[in-house]
């Protein structure tokens, strides 16, 4: 057996991210935090963990159905795995209601923000929900009976739901009948009431239904009536090798996946034990998987309750503006570019001159072709505003849309249908994987010939994302990378399959290999008695073989820090295996989501960014870029970065060798928040731009710039 490969040196993958998701919990018990992003945060741990059952948990109940036992790298089989999860996710369930109820609803009371509950109403609010029941729920209920004839509904998935027993009035039996009414989603769930001056109300819709649920089933008279909801298996399963038209193929499966088998069952902690037992019957949902909750079920109606605060002042975060670039705004950005490589980090500056990039090659004459990725893009996406006016323009615009986004396949379809009409070349990617990289090629004729000019990013071309997730990305006209690039979009859409790149690293063919080569080199170079270190940051950790290799290098004495946002399988402080290995994870205000790597290389240091996260899916199923960074100065912005992160020590944890997140002990040491930090320094570099411009205007006659579609960032 290797040295290395000991199951007790690794962490299961689903337990390690249900302790990130306890990491975001305690944000929300933080009290140092402005008290609605504690509520945002309480719905973020409910979302994730939502996803995370229809997910992950039903991945391992499908391995259990088909009896696959293969144990993880950590020594569980699925089924161990489903129990372990089971008890920790029950545990987690609990934390978050009990910080609902003895936390945060007391604190919004104390702010004069209420969720009430019928009880708890005055005459005029329950007027007010009368007549709100009457003239706007009512008209699209459903009353559903269960019986001989009439056999148990589809119920939605994540839908709430209102079971009950109601008997007949005067009958001599009391027969009691079983009925299902769905709340709809068609409606908003948190309902605002009126209320005294100074004060905000809200109820949440079940309980306006509930309290009317007797206007449903005239003649009968009701027993009890409790809330539920039900979670499905959300996976898609899509045959590429035997699907000629993917688009509907993806469109059929999402239909399909509402149809998918109950994997988990949220019921109120007062209901009755015979009313479950129904539900349990009717739904074949397994004891493990039936969670008891005490209060609203789903709180991811927090955020939206949050977001009707008006004038919410100190209770959430004070805004940042992020530094924008309006040299690149203002002016060409392909002259920008020739100049210098430009490196942004998002949101601490804008996005916008990603989009400008788009928005000038839309319209410049020069551009002969424009070729991008999209993985996930905002609602109303500007980008694909400009790449539609690019067609129409004469332009060649190929765009790769990834129709197996998890979660936005419904979103991509519709992009994907927009851009066709508007004459855009639409690909789907290769088949069985994943197009993951974020790239945007311009193909540019000028008059010393043809030159190419991209974009390398780390996160998605979403506008709305690139606000409060952290990533970097790379403007540049490098001619070895725009090779590169050209042929990256020639295998995507096509069949070429070149050798080898000559600065790009992509996978599935060479990242893997490439990670294991640079690893190798550091390895080597402690041997030797030369600078050796490993600095990497990513949103997850969890192969086994880059694992093993990180390992090794620790053993040969190669330093090595990592901070990894959520999951990681790497364990530390084992001795002579990853005593040289400290592990990060830092969660605050925004989602950190930049992928850096950085090689000691013997003292000439290299700087990489990427895609990828460290994960079997990344790095074998999945189309993805790691990119150099060449430019001297952005090379150590990078590095200077990467080591602030390392400093802070207020929004980051610190595994230990007992496998539990700790935060750092401050006693004597000044509190340092690195994103507080770098939000504060673009909002001075702003604020030194502005007074220079101002300063400039009062000698300089300053000539008007219109352009209808310049991005303005202050929208």
């Amino acid at each position: 057996m290797d040295k290395f490969d000991r199951k007790e040196y690794f962490s299961n993958r689903e337990l390690s991210w249900l302790l990130f998701n306890d990491r975001v919990l305690e944000e929300a018990r933080d009290k140092d935090n402005p008290l609605l992003e504690r509520v945002k945060f309480l719905a973020i741990t409910a979302s994730n963990l939502d996803e995370f059952f229809m997910v992950r948990v039903a991945s391992l109940i499908d391995m259990v159905k088909v009896g696959y036992d293969k144990p993880d790298p950590s020594g569980l089989k699925p089924d161990q795995q489903l129990s372990a999860i089971s008890e920790a996710a029950h545990q987690m369930i609990n934390q978050q209601y009990t910080t609902y109820n003895r936390m945060l609803k007391k604190l919004l009371n104390e702010q004069h923000i209420h969720i009430l509950d019928i009880g708890e109403l005055s005459q005029k609010q329950l007027d007010f929900i009368e007549h709100y029941f009457t003239r706007e729920v009512y008209p699209v209920l459903t009353p559903l009976a269960v019986d001989s004839s009439r056999p148990f509904p589809l119920i939605l998935n994540k839908s709430i739901n209102i079971a009950a027993f109601i008997h007949k009035k005067h009958s001599k039996t009391a027969h009691r009948e079983f009925v299902t009414v769905q709340v709809p989603n068609v409606l908003p769930r948190v309902v605002k009431l009126p209320d005294r001056e100074g004060h905000t109300s809200f109820i949440l819709l079940e309980n306006i239904i509930r309290k009317h649920l007797n206007q449903l089933f005239v003649g009968y008279e009701l027993d009890e009536a409790s809330c539920y909801r039900v979670m499905r298996d959300m996976d898609l399963e899509v045959d590429e090798e035997d699907t000629e038209d993917l688009l509907k193929e993806i469109e059929k499966q999402l239909r399909l996946r509402e149809r998918g088998s109950v994997i988990h069952l949220d019921v109120e902690a007062g209901i009755s034990d015979r009313l479950v037992s129904k539900l349990f019957e009717r739904l074949s949902v397994s004891a493990d998987n039936v969670y008891r909750v005490n209060g609203p079920i789903d709180l991811t109606f927090l955020s939206k309750l949050a977001s009707q605060i008006n004038e919410p002042g100190e209770l959430v975060y004070p805004s940042h503006r992020p530094f924008v670039h309006y040299e690149l705004l203002e002016h060409s950005i392909f002259d920008a570019i020739r100049a210098n490589d430009i490196f942004l980090h998002h949101p601490y500056e804008s996005f916008d001159p990603v989009i400008e990039l788009i928005r000038q090659a839309s319209r410049d004459p020069q551009v002969l072709a424009i070729k991008m990725t999209l993985y996930r893009v905002s609602g109303n996406s500007p980008i694909i505003r400009y790449l539609e006016k690019a067609a129409e323009n004469g332009k060649q615009v190929t765009v790769l849309v990834e129709l197996k986004a998890r979660f936005d396949e419904e979103n991509n379809i519709n992009w994907a249908q927009k851009l066709e009409k508007t004459g855009c070349h639409v690909i789907y990617g290769l088949v069985g994987l994943k197009t993951h990289c974020k790239m945007a090629l311009v193909v540019r004729r000028e008059t010393d010939g043809i030159k190419r000019y991209m974009h390398f990013g780390t996160g998605n071309y979403n506008d709305i994302t690139a606000r409060f997730y952290t990533d970097m990305g790379l403007l540049t006209c490098n001619e070895q990378m725009g090779v590169d690039a050209s042929n990256v979009f020639n295998m995507l859409s096509g069949y070429s399959e070149p050798p080898y790149f000559h600065k790009l690293v992509m996978a599935p063919l060479w990242l893997r290999s490439t990670l294991l080569d640079l690893i190798e080199t550091e390895i080597k170079n402690a041997q030797a008695g030369r600078p050796a270190f490993i600095r990497a940051k990513m949103n997850a950790l969890s192969d086994e073989e880059i694992i093993k290799a990180l390992y090794r290098a620790s053993a040969a004495g190669v330093s090595i820090q990592l901070i990894v946002r959520g999951i990681c399988c790497l364990r530390t402080g084992i001795p002579g295996i990853s005593d040289h290995i400290d592990v990060h994870s830092i969660v605050g205000r925004y989602l950190e989501h930049s992928r850096i790597y950085l090689f000691g290389n013997g003292g000439e240091t290299q700087v990489f960014l990427a895609s990828a996260d460290l994960m079997p899916r990344n790095i074998n199923r999945r189309v993805e870029l790691m990119f150099p960074i060449e430019d001297e100065a952005i090379k150590t912005t990078i590095i200077d970065l990467f080591n602030m992160m390392m400093k802070d020590n207020v929004k980051t944890r610190v595994l230990g060798n007992d496998h539990r997140y700790e935060k750092q002990d401050r006693r004597g040491k000044t509190p340092f928040n690195v994103q507080e930090y770098l939000a504060d320094q673009a909002e001075q570099q702003t604020m030194r731009r502005e007074h220079s411009l101002r300063e400039k205007r009062m000698f300089t006659p300053i000539k008007g710039h219109h352009d209808d579609d310049l991005i303005n960032s202050e929208e």
